[in-house]
């Protein structure tokens, strides 16, 4: 018995296609009591794991907050999540980038993808 048989996944229309190494800014719905507010995670996408048959897919993102690094994990489906945006596609050779829990500063920056009409064909 999987989970897809239990829950019926609704895909979350509001989340565009990421990948590894895309700087992202993830909008969750935060409950506070009786109050409900939208709180903004930014930061550089770590992980994509697409799970079986989607139902419990998700993305982790990684930011530098006050010198600390600090991780979260979203579910794709998640009707907390209210919208992904995608700042920048970061040039990547590698799924999982978790060589950059290591570096700090300039040296856990990551390059930008170009797109294939700015390539000049030498």
């Amino acid at each position: 018995m999987d989970i897809d048989t239990l829950i019926p996944v609704e895909p979350n229309l509001n989340i565009p296609t990421i990948s590894p190494g895309d700087t992202v800014k993830v909008s969750i719905r935060v409950v506070e009591g009786e109050r409900v507010r939208s709180q903004v995670f930014q930061g550089v996408v770590i992980r994509v794991r697409r799970g079986s048959a989607n139902a419990n897919a998700n993305f982790t993102v990684r930011r530098i907050a006050y010198g600390v690094g600090v991780e979260r994990t979203f579910f794709l489906h998640s009707p907390s999540v209210e919208k992904v945006e995608v700042m920048r596609h970061g040039k990547v050779r590698r799924a999982k980038l978790y060589y950059l829990r290591d570096l700090t500063t300039k040296k856990a920056r990551l390059k930008e993808k170009r797109p294939k009409e700015e390539r000049k064909d030498a």
